[in-house]
């Protein structure tokens, strides 16, 4: 709710995305003193016939039109709103990004700001009375799944169904459905790795530019996040080929048909329940990965300017870390912090490794700062 507020004071329209069923709806309606209007209904439909009229009608300070995408002309009616009702702050809310559809016809440029809801992050765990990490991979972070006590395959499968339907196939006028979830599937499946679109091509049985069009939908509505590679622009390391990331660790371990976890199933999950803190904090436009040609990696990188540049390997157990990735890393990048974030409780604690000063913290001592302060000692 804090975020909202902020973007207020910034715009008078706040664009609330993010994939369905995350809880956009709940949070909308818990604003005091709302207007809260469902766009799904005929009803709300008929009453924003005259956009100015309504608006004028209008009591409350606040308005929220849940799922405005389902108007015939959204960015029209934001657009009256944000320019002739200096009165009113407006919350809409969507499953994808404002003015990337066919049906946002204006961009409200200056008029806007947008806030993305991510599903439950670790450090909100506490507030669903999900004390198990374990299951939070699992089940993911969607509330229904995330509270359920067994995994419900089901759930995810008529997800799956109703995003096509509902966020594709209407917004984007996707046409081939079977296709386009297998490219969901294996996309899921691969969580985590790099991206490669002429696999990805002939497995779904897709030419490369439907690919990359797909794969546009599928970032517009939040389902995979896309991160570059972080360079120098030396000839060893990667420089365009990004990584693809589920949205959510539920989706992806019901895409390789898990029901439970072994220990060696944690890491990788764990590295994505990192990635969604980092994108919380910074946005995804400022998160980042490394690679060379020798294949030596950091899970993550996250620029600072003037050269400097925080390097973040994610490890489900601290005695499992290497050091030889964030070694060829400094060679080339020396200035900027080190972390081996793992979920292992206790204090922070500063270590010397390969002749690199490197911090071990837990995910909520690194997004609250208390690690840091054992770089600046």
């Amino acid at each position: 709710m804090r975020r909202i507020d902020r973007a207020w004071q910034r715009a008078p329209v706040v664009w609330l995305s993010g994939v369905r069923r995350v809880g956009k709806t709940t949070l909308a309606k818990q604003i005091p003193d709302a207007l809260f209007l469902n766009c799904d209904l005929p009803s709300t439909m008929r009453q924003l016939e005259d956009p100015e009229r309504f608006l004028a009608s209008v009591e409350e300070s606040v308005v929220v039109f849940d799922e405005i995408h389902r108007l015939e002309d959204p960015s029209r009616l934001l657009k009256i709103a944000a320019d002739e009702f200096d009165n009113l702050r407006i919350l809409a809310t969507g499953s994808s990004t404002l003015a990337a559809t066919l049906k946002f016809k204006d961009s409200l440029t200056g008029r806007k700001r947008p806030v993305h809801l991510l599903p439950a992050l670790h450090g909100e765990l506490a507030s669903f009375g999900v004390r198990s990490l374990e299951k939070r991979l699992l089940h993911g972070g969607l509330p229904e799944p995330l509270l359920a006590d067994q995994k419900d395959h089901e759930f995810f499968s008529e997800w799956l169904d109703s995003y096509f339907s509902r966020d594709v196939q209407e917004l984007f006028r996707v046409a081939k459905r079977r296709e386009f979830l297998l490219l969901v599937q294996s996309l899921l499946r691969a969580s985590g790795g790099l991206l490669e679109v002429t696999s990805l091509a002939k497995h779904c049985q897709l030419t490369r530019p439907t690919v990359t069009s797909y794969l546009e939908a599928l970032q517009v509505t939040h389902l995979i996040a896309l991160i570059r590679p972080f360079h120098g622009g030396g000839r060893q390391e990667l420089l365009r080929q990004p990584k693809a990331y589920g949205f959510d660790t539920g989706f992806v371990t019901y895409a390789r048909g898990w029901d439970s976890l072994r220990a060696e199933d944690c890491g990788d999950l764990w590295e994505h329940v990192v990635l969604e803190t980092l994108i919380a904090r910074h946005g995804l436009d400022r998160v980042f990965f490394w690679r060379d040609k020798q294949k030596r990696e950091v899970d993550f990188v996250i620029p600072e300017g003037r050269g400097r540049c925080v390097a973040i390997e994610c490890k489900w157990r601290a005695d499992a870390f290497s050091p030889r990735g964030v070694a060829a890393f400094r060679k080339l990048h020396p200035e900027g912090a080190n972390y081996v974030v793992t979920p292992e409780p206790g204090r922070p604690y500063l270590r010397r490794v390969a002749d690199l000063d490197i911090v071990f913290c837990s995910l909520a001592d690194f997004d609250s700062g208390d690690a840091e302060r054992l770089v600046t000692t």
